[in-house]
C-alpha cells in the first residue's frame, strides 16, 4: 500500500469521525470495519524489517569495503587478487555484500542510481568526481563524516579519503543511491 493511499485513509477516517468520539477510536473503528486495520499492522512489520535489512545491508557494505583497504588500484580490475579500479572496487563490493550486480563504468552507475543530494549522504550511497575532465569519471562508497571508500588511480590502493579536501570538492559531481531497480538496469547495459 502507497504511503499516499495509508494518508487518504486516515483523512478519511478523520472525516467520517462521529461527533464526541476520540479521532483514534473512530480511525481504528473505521480500519477496522473496512479490514485495513490487519493489512497496515502487516504493512507497518514489512516496512520495519526492510529498513532494518537496508541498515544491515549498508553496515555490512562499508564493513567489506574496509576489508579491502590496500588492495593495489588496477585499471579494468575488479577484484582483490588482481586488484581493482574504482568502478570494479564499487561494482564488487555491492555484489557481494547486498547481491546487486551495477554496471560496469562509473557514468553507467551515475545513470542507473537514483540522485540524491550531498547533503542527504548516507553511508553506502555512491560519491562521484570529474577526474579526467568528463562527468563521472570516478566514483567512490560513501562511509560517513564527509569521507568515502575508492581505489583512487595507477600506483595507488583502496583508501578513504576525505570529501571536503579541496581537490575532491572542485570536482565532486554528484551522489546516487543504489535501489533495486538499478540491479534491473544493469542487466540491459553493456558491460
Amino acid at each position: 500500500m502507497s504511503k499516499w493511499l495509508y494518508i487518504l485513509l486516515l483523512v478519511c477516517a478523520s472525516a467520517q469521525a462521529a461527533p464526541g468520539a476520540a479521532p483514534s477510536e473512530d480511525m481504528d473503528r473505521f480500519l477496522h470495519d473496512k479490514g485495513l486495520l490487519g493489512q497496515l499492522a502487516e504493512m507497518r512489520h514489512s516496512v520495519t524489517d526492510q529498513a532494518q535489512q537496508v541498515v544491515g545491508r549498508t553496515s555490512d557494505l562499508v564493513v567489506t569495503a574496509m576489508g579491502f583497504l590496500g588492495v593495489p588500484y588496477r585499471r579494468g580490475g575488479s577484484n582483490a587478487e588482481t586488484g581493482f579500479d574504482c568502478s570494479g572496487f564499487v561494482r564488487s563490493m555491492y555484489e557481494q555484500t547486498v547481491g546487486l550486480l551495477l554496471p560496469r563504468r562509473a557514468d553507467q552507475q551515475a545513470a542507473s542510481t537514483q540522485v540524491i543530494d550531498k547533503k542527504d549522504l548516507q553511508p553506502g550511497d555512491l560519491v562521484f568526481f570529474n577526474t579526467m575532465r568528463r562527468a563521472f569519471s570516478h566514483v567512490g562508497i560513501y562511509v560517513g563524516d564527509g569521507k568515502f571508500i575508492h581505489s583512487p588511480r595507477s600506483g595507488s590502493e583502496v583508501r578513504v579519503e576525505d570529501m571536503r579536501q579541496a581537490y575532491w570538492q572542485r570536482r565532486f559531481d554528484g551522489a546516487r543511491r543504489v535501489s533495486p531497480t538499478a540491479a534491473a538496469q544493469a542487466e540491459t547495459v553493456p558491460q
